[in-house]
């Protein structure tokens, strides 16, 4: 008798798990509806705030941005290759969003405020999308801000006619629209791919 009642009781518990992985099975669509593509950083203790200057002499902060998902791309104009190829994907992006793009800010922070002067920046980073704003700062406040945020840079020396060339870090950060730091994008994500993520944090907010 005993050993036919832990029988049943074995079939119930195998019919208990069975029923639950069906559960999670069917739920799990529904939990993953708003995965993001890029990677999700959600509740890191970094990239809080910065302070600097945007090409129209404006000091900013990322509050000023409150109520819009918020890109931010550290680079440089003289860049040869990663940054103009990111900031396009960006400016594709803004386009693939249609009436959305309204509710997104593309920031880009230069690592060269030598040589990005606000007119440089003025002319180079609202080339890739009218709303978007290049910061800068001095040498001190932009490699606060680079710790800030985990992006490295590193200017290399300068050649005989005085040119140098700058590494840096190639991610994209964006914020929601409450402030909070939620993905990192690679710079190989898709402007499509991108377009999905952005929209998908415009929706969160919105519910």
């Amino acid at each position: 008798m005993k050993l036919k009642q832990a029988y049943v009781i074995a079939l119930g518990a195998l019919a208990l798990a069975v029923g639950a992985f069906a559960a999670i099975a069917v739920l799990r669509p529904a939990a993953t509806a708003h995965s993001f593509e890029a990677v999700d950083v959600t509740g890191v203790d970094w990239g809080k705030d910065f302070q600097l200057t945007d090409h129209t002499g404006r000091k900013r902060s990322l509050a000023d941005f409150r109520g819009r998902v918020v890109t931010v791309f550290f680079g440089y104009t003289q860049c040869p290759d990663v940054c103009p190829t990111t900031m396009a994907k960006l400016g594709e992006t803004m386009k693939l969003l249609g009436d959305d793009s309204h509710g997104v800010q593309g920031l880009f922070v230069t690592v060269d405020p030598k040589r990005d002067t606000p007119q440089v920046l003025a002319q180079y980073v609202p080339a890739f999308h009218p709303a978007f704003l290049g910061l800068y700062a001095d040498e001190e406040t932009t490699a606060r801000t680079a710790k800030e945020f985990k992006v490295y840079f590193h200017a290399q020396p300068p050649n005989e006619h005085g040119s140098y060339s700058v590494d840096h870090s190639g991610h994209i950060l964006v914020f929601d629209t409450a402030g909070r730091l939620r993905l990192m994008m690679k710079p190989d994500q898709a402007p499509e791919s991108m377009a999905r993520d952005l929209r998908a944090l415009l929706r969160e907010a919105e519910g």
